[in-house]
This record gives C-alpha cells, sequence and structure tokens, in this order.
C-alpha cells in the first residue's frame, strides 16, 4: 500500500508559496503522493501546476474536482496543461460533488448524477488520449479536439461511493478515490463492487485511494471527538452519511484513524488488508502532527 499525504490550504496572497513548500516537504519525507481538494479556495489544477511545477518526483492528485461547472473539454484542457507543467506526474481525481452545492450553490441539475458523469467520461476521456470527440448525450455534447501538449496519459480516479459510481469507476476509469470510508465498507463493498466492474471489461486492477483524518495520540476519545466536531459536514451529507452507515459508525471520529503508534500502524494494515492501493492521510490536528508525521515516515521506509 503506498501512502500519500493530503496538502492544507493555506489562506493569504502566500497560499501558494505554502503549498509549494508543503509539496516539498511530503517529497522529502518519502511520501508516495500529495492530494489537494478543489472546494471553494484555491483551484486545485492551476495550483498543483504552479506548486508542483517546483517540486520534483511525487505523483500529485485532485480529490477532487467536481465536475458539473467545467465542460469535460475544458476540464481536459486544463488537466492537460496541468499535467504539462508538472512533467507528467498528475492523477486527476472527479467527483460529482453533493447536491448542496451544485444544485444550491452554482444552480445546476443534479438530476440523474451518475447519467451526468457517463456522459462526461464520454468526453473527457478521449481528450486527454488525444482524440476528437463527438458527442451528443441528454446531459452535454461535445464535437472538439484538443491541441493541448500531453507528457504522457493522465489517469483518472473517480470519487465513487454508490453502486452506479462504483461500476464506472472499474469499468472506465483507473480507481476510485473515497473518504469518510472505513476499512469494512472498503473490504465489504468498495473493493468487490469496482474489481469486478473493472475484470468485466477486462481492465487492470483498478487503485482504491482512501483519504482519512490520522492522529496519533495517546488520547484516542479525544482525537475521535475532535473529529465529530471540525468534520461534522462529512457526517451529514447524503454520500458519506451513507458510507458511514454501512461501516455501523455515528459519524467521523468513528472512522479516523487515532491512536498510539502500534494502534495507527495496526490500522493502517486493516486498511491495506482490505484492498487500499493508496492510503492518504489527513491531519486531524496540528498539536499532534509531528508525531503522526514521524509514525507515517517510518512506515515510508
Amino acid at each position: 500500500m503506498r501512502i500519500g499525504t493530503s496538502l492544507t490550504e493555506h489562506p493569504g496572497p502566500d497560499a501558494l508559496t505554502y503549498l509549494r513548500d508543503e509539496i516539498q516537504r511530503a517529497a522529502d519525507d518519502g511520501f508516495a503522493s500529495a492530494w489537494l481538494s478543489n472546494i471553494f479556495g484555491l483551484d486545485a489544477l492551476t495550483a498543483l501546476a504552479v506548486a508542483g511545477s517546483q517540486v520534483q518526483g511525487i505523483e500529485l492528485g485532485t480529490a477532487v474536482v467536481p465536475t458539473y461547472p467545467r465542460h469535460p473539454a475544458v476540464l481536459a484542457q486544463q488537466a492537460l496543461t496541468t499535467a504539462t507543467a508538472v512533467g507528467g506526474r498528475l492523477t486527476l481525481g472527479i467527483g460529482l460533488s453533493h447536491k448542496i452545492v451544485i444544485d444550491d450553490m452554482y444552480g445546476y441539475s443534479f438530476d440523474r448524477p451518475a447519467r451526468h458523469m457517463r456522459e462526461y467520461l464520454s468526453v473527457l476521456l478521449p481528450l486527454l488520449d488525444g482524440e476528437p470527440v463527438s458527442f451528443v448525450g441528454e446531459t452535454l455534447r461535445a464535437g472538439i479536439g484538443l491541441s493541448t501538449p500531453r507528457p504522457g496519459r493522465v489517469p483518472v480516479v473517480l470519487a465513487a461511493l454508490a453502486p452506479q459510481m462504483l461500476r464506472l469507476a472499474g469499468q472506465r476509469a483507473d480507481g476510485t478515490v473515497l473518504w469518510m470510508t472505513g476499512p469494512a465498507t472498503v473490504r465489504d463493498y468498495v473493493v468487490p463492487a469496482i474489481t469486478a466492474a473493472a475484470t468485466a471489461t477486462g481492465r487492470t486492477s483498478p487503485r482504491v485511494i482512501c483519504i482519512l483524518p490520522v492522529c496519533v495520540t495517546d488520547d484516542t476519545d479525544a482525537a475521535r471527538a475532535r473529529a465529530d466536531t471540525v468534520l461534522t459536514i462529512y457526517g451529514q451529507l447524503p454520500s458519506y452519511r451513507a458510507m458511514l452507515d454501512r461501516e455501523g459508525a455515528q459519524g467521523p471520529g468513528d472512522v479516523t484513524i487515532a491512536g498510539d503508534e502500534a494502534a495507527v500502524a495496526a490500522q493502517l494494515g486493516a486498511l491495506e488488508a482490505a484492498g487500499v492501493t493508496d492510503f492518504v492521510a489527513a491531519d486531524l490536528d496540528a498539536r499532534g502532527q509531528h508525531r503522526t508525521r514521524a509514525l507515517l515516515t517510518s512506515l515510508l521506509r
């Protein structure tokens, strides 16, 4: 199991400098990958193009870019440009986001999201591979080719939690990127579903990228309680709530990787045994960051 780290967005005009330094630190520590979210702050692809181009040797990923606000041809163009800037080290993570964001904030219809993603991939993937597209669907259409440089293939992973999305991830993408998904759910639901879909279409084993908060601490209960407080929204959004319910978890604290060094190492081992190919650590608490980082880097050697 490869181990990566989530990147933290810093506010203010020096945000990209902080991001570059954080990527450099991750590379220096030996992490396999570094992942940036795309919510309401920095544009993840632009930020990775700028900051990631100054750091060598580490995979850079988005977790994730919402599809609805960008036509797939526009996203393909931007992703290829970012991949060129970082020397072909980009993995493009994309997702549907949530109804509260897409419908209520952006004003797009969130109707039949799986159909939207199927059609989106029908345009995005060929363009990333350098092929022109002529496509007419129910939710979008495109007749376009791109001349954007291609430094190599750009892998695409989907934020896939529902059954139809997991099938899509296995059939057409390079894997899935997960959040708020515990080891039993990965083992019993995610891995069987995505592997079966990939096998049925003759594809290689898909990546299962699992992002979870981590805290090495002697006060596990306090760490889990803090996760429940800081990450409350993720226990309420329907897609994540469904994963927590599958796990039998009351809230985000129950799927947080927490405990002393031996306990956290054992929990990471359980994720690997469940079929996780890439674990991405999200720091839960800056107060315990040094100890958490020390354990993670020790596992890289």
